[in-house]
């Protein structure tokens, strides 16, 4: 089994708690580890305005993956490259995404905003074709019908294949059912990417991946993966 570092914990971003670890309900029950969360804000009239924080969390094979390149890098080391969080967003394992409102967001806008935002990256980077207008028009139609209090969540499991599970909960805890999933690589990937990618929505959430590997990456061996 690869490693998961003892001194592993959880963080607080705001009111939001963010547990060291998730369990999947259902038939799985696969353990997922926080990685590092942080907050997410718009400027409105050059006013700094929080609207929700993100969290993201490894499968355990993660992060002796990502140490056997990285251990021994300082976070600022980490923060300033983009190879850390592109082989992050690209690791041949599962991460689970969870986003939790500071403010109400209905469900539409906050949808569309989001697929948006994916479908420009993609588009950028030359990956955006008619499979990818599909899976973001799905993308848009799951959240349709939601609105989202303080406090409530949506989570995301992304899966090696590509596939892009998406779930809401009305609080921070993993639901047992989802509320659709996607199989797109490109855009499972690019969600992620906007996240902690070159042009970041959340520079908080990569400072607290990059601080927190830094640490927890000299407490795993990396000849001992599995």
């Amino acid at each position: 089994m690869a490693t998961v570092p003892a001194s592993l914990t959880g963080v607080t971003v705001e009111f939001l708690e963010y547990p060291a670890t998730v369990t999947a309900p259902a038939s799985s029950g696969k353990t997922y580890y926080l990685g590092g969360a942080g907050v997410r804000g718009v400027t409105i009239e050059g006013q700094f305005t929080k609207v929700t924080t993100i969290g993201v969390y490894l499968e355990d094979k993660a992060f002796s993956s990502v140490a056997s390149k990285w251990k021994g890098k300082t976070p600022d080391e980490l923060v300033n490259s983009i190879d850390f969080f592109m082989d992050i967003i690209k690791g041949p394992y599962e991460k689970l995404i969870r986003g939790s409102k500071i403010v109400a967001l209905e469900g539409a806008e906050y949808g569309g905003k989001v697929s948006q935002n994916c479908a420009n990256h993609m588009k950028a980077a030359g990956t955006y074709g008619e499979a990818e207008a599909k899976a973001i028009d799905k993308f848009v139609q799951i959240f349709q019908p939601y609105n989202f209090s303080p406090g409530s969540s949506v989570f995301y499991l992304q899966s090696p294949d590509g596939t892009l599970t998406i779930s809401f909960s009305d609080d921070t805890t993993l639901p047992e059912n989802p509320a659709g999933a996607i199989e797109n690589k490109a855009l499972s990937e690019t969600l992620l990417e906007t996240m902690i990618g070159e042009h970041a929505v959340s520079p908080a959430l990569k400072q607290s991946l990059a601080s927190r590997l830094s640490s927890l990456f000299k407490d795993i061996d990396v000849n001992n993966k599995y």
